[in-house]
């Protein structure tokens, strides 16, 4: 009898990459543009996760939809050239992520993919720079979704790989990772080492410290 199938979604932003500094001064660059006040590094950090407007709607409340576009727009061209002008160095990917995605990949059982709140163009082009295109069989992306933690991402992912949703973890570092797993009623395991605090995590069903925990904790949640 052949093992049964197992799907492990990953968030991007502060799980696989440290993206932190390109994401700070593309939001700097986007709120200096429009001639506003930069939020504090704590405060964009703390949006990571959601999408671009849900984003701009908590960073800029009080200005009006035309301003919080503009601020989307400002952010995706200025964040755009910095991967140009940087490529794989402008969100490099955490101790251990690579091997672990290897070693999870080999496993005929184990279906890996990607639930993000980066635009398919952004996911796309930093898949290609860490030459990871091979690995994701679904890829979950802002632009086909309602933002995080609305559980549409995981629940398309299920769907696309036909993974139950007991089959189904969704490893991340944001309180919305968290939520999004809840919602899509799948196993959420939280790492530490991303932009929330892990007490924000506390929807989790596990938290890690670092990649190299992963392996074990998947085969202790499905044995």
């Amino acid at each position: 009898m052949s093992p049964a199938l197992r799907l492990v979604l990953f968030d991007v932003d502060g799980t696989l990459v440290d993206s932190q500094g390109a994401i700070v001064s593309a939001m700097t660059a986007s709120f200096q543009a429009q001639s506003l006040p930069v939020p504090d590094r704590t405060e964009i950090l703390s949006i990571v996760g959601l999408s671009l407007p849900h984003a701009m709607a908590r960073l800029a409340p009080d200005k009006s939809d035309q301003e919080q576009s503009a601020l989307v727009a400002g952010y995706k061209q200025a964040y755009h050239t910095q991967r140009l002008e940087q490529g794989a160095a402008s969100s490099p990917l955490y101790p251990g992520a690579r091997e672990v995605i290897e070693a999870l990949h080999v496993k005929p059982e184990v279906l890996l993919g990607v639930a993000t709140g980066k635009s398919q163009r952004g996911l796309d082009a930093l898949l290609e720079a860490h030459g990871l295109e091979r690995y994701f069989i679904t890829r979950q992306v802002a632009d086909h979704h309602p933002s995080k933690p609305h559980p549409s991402m995981i629940e398309t992912a299920m769907a696309e790989t036909g993974a139950s949703a007991a089959q189904t973890v969704m490893v991340g570092d944001t309180s919305f990772d968290m939520e999004m797993a809840v919602a899509a009623k799948v196993t959420a395991i939280g790492v530490s080492w991303g932009y929330h605090d892990r007490s924000a995590l506390s929807a989790a069903h596990q938290v890690i410290d670092g990649f190299e925990h992963l392996p074990e904790t998947l085969a202790n949640i499905w044995d």
